[in-house]
């Protein structure tokens, strides 16, 4: 199993190119299901969950071809509609081909998803929501077994904010009979980035980028070409890479506007910020300063940020008060961090941070995607060397991370 060793305290200097959004991608490659057409897709990230959901849907009968830069998805031989447990259990986004198979072709066997063990993330608004649809849906042996001969439009409210629930349900409705109205829809730029590329396949949607969406369903989608938004996590967790670990550093091909509330707490901390239509530039000279904050839906600080401001906390002049409201079980990275000798207690769903002068490098273990993510930017600001296992967890969403802060003066190798 792969590792990073790193050896901390090395200014970061040079310049970084933003990947795709992962979180776009995967619902934006499930699209590929809703049409025979082709689908052109460019700035997909490399990145393990975009295997594992390639994988998925090739052995469904989609066709998948890299050409460069693009990536041509063609569902005009789709013969399996089944999801199977040992593919699924890797990811929860694998949920993301119930609404277009149930849409397209009448009918879908999905199993029940797995993925970061950060919380629970129930599927019961995805059922929910295709049932006001007119699904016939039943769970055995932990499949999701759903059932329509079209899907007719109606008028949802989620019990809460949910990200891919509001994905499946937009996919499902493009293709539904009628007006479909989702309330309480999710207003991240990933949602929107899908709302965009249907929206170009012949879909009609109102509404893009707030919490009411209507849609008017339509016959059948065509083919489109679309460009994957930038990552803004990927974007957020270098900027604290630089603000823990000092250094000069500009981000390509991203923009601020996608993460505005870590921005502002960038700011907080002491961090020299600038930017233009497509570039941001980080600037930190000082060690940071505490910085509290509270995760909640966007435009809210993300919880996808929360482990790596959290690191940065750990090392900043200050107390800080960090509150998870997201998910249940997103401080497995407070024990590690305390491992390289931070000052972390937990209180319910708030972890206290006491600042220390340093890091000291330790090995240490991820458990969870962004989790490894904050254990590496701890690791450049750490004293020694930070040995971090299990970095599978990392792959699953960052391209090449290693290489990258390599390029702008980290001292960090992947052991094999």
């Amino acid at each position: 199993m792969d590792k990073l060793a790193i050896r901390g305290g090395k200014r970061l200097s040079g310049e970084v190119t933003i990947s795709g959004a992962k979180n776009a991608a995967l619902p934006i490659l499930c699209a590929g299901l809703l049409t025979a057409d082709d689908l052109r897709l460019k700035n997909i990230p490399h990145l393990q969950d975009v295997l594992t959901i390639t994988k998925l849907m090739k052995q469904m009968g989609l066709r998948v071809q890299e050409n460069g830069d693009e990536t041509v998805l063609n569902g005009n031989d789709i013969t399996k509609l089944e999801a199977p447990y040992e593919l699924v259990k890797t990811m929860r986004a694998s949920i993301l081909v119930l609404g277009p198979l149930l849409a397209r072709f009448g009918e879908a066997k999905v199993s029940l998803p797995g993925g970061c063990a950060i919380g629970s993330r129930p599927v019961d608004q995805h059922i929910k929501g295709l049932q006001a649809m007119g699904a016939e849906i039943h769970i055995d042996a932990g499949y999701i077994y759903a059932k329509a001969k079209r899907l007719k439009g109606a008028r949802i409210v989620t019990d809460m904010i949910t990200v891919t629930g509001t994905e499946n349900l937009l996919m499902a409705a493009a293709l539904a009979e009628g007006e479909t109205v989702l309330e309480n829809a999710a207003r991240e730029p990933e949602v929107g980035d899908l709302a965009n590329l249907l929206v170009k396949m012949g879909a009609k949607i109102e509404g893009i980028g707030s919490d009411r969406l209507v849609i008017q369903g339509v016959d059948k989608l065509h083919g489109a070409a679309h460009e994957v938004i930038a990552d803004r996590i990927e974007t957020g967790t270098f900027l604290c890479a630089v603000a823990a670990a000092g250094g000069d550093v500009t981000l390509r091909r991203t923009r601020s506007g996608l993460l505005d509330a870590a921005l502002d707490k960038l700011r907080e901390a002491g961090a020299i910020l600038t930017s233009g239509e497509d570039w941001i530039r980080i600037q930190m000279a000082a060690r940071p300063k505490a910085v509290s904050f509270r995760t909640t839906e966007y435009p809210g600080f993300p919880t996808d940020m929360q482990a790596q401001f959290m690191a940065l906390n750990c090392i900043a002049d200050g107390t800080s008060h960090v509150t998870e409201t997201i998910f249940e079980n997103r401080f497995m990275h407070v024990q590690e961090l305390n491992r390289l000798g931070a000052a972390i207690d937990i209180e319910g769903n708030t972890s206290i941070v006491r600042g220390v002068d340093k890091f000291i490098g330790a090995p240490v273990m991820a458990t969870d995607l962004r989790a490894s993510a904050s254990l590496v930017i701890a690791g450049l600001a750490a004293q020694g060397e930070t040995v971090v296992e299990r970095i599978y967890h990392l792959d699953r969403g960052y391209d090449r991370m290693e290489a990258k802060l390599s390029a702008i003066g980290a001292d960090i190798e992947r052991i094999k």
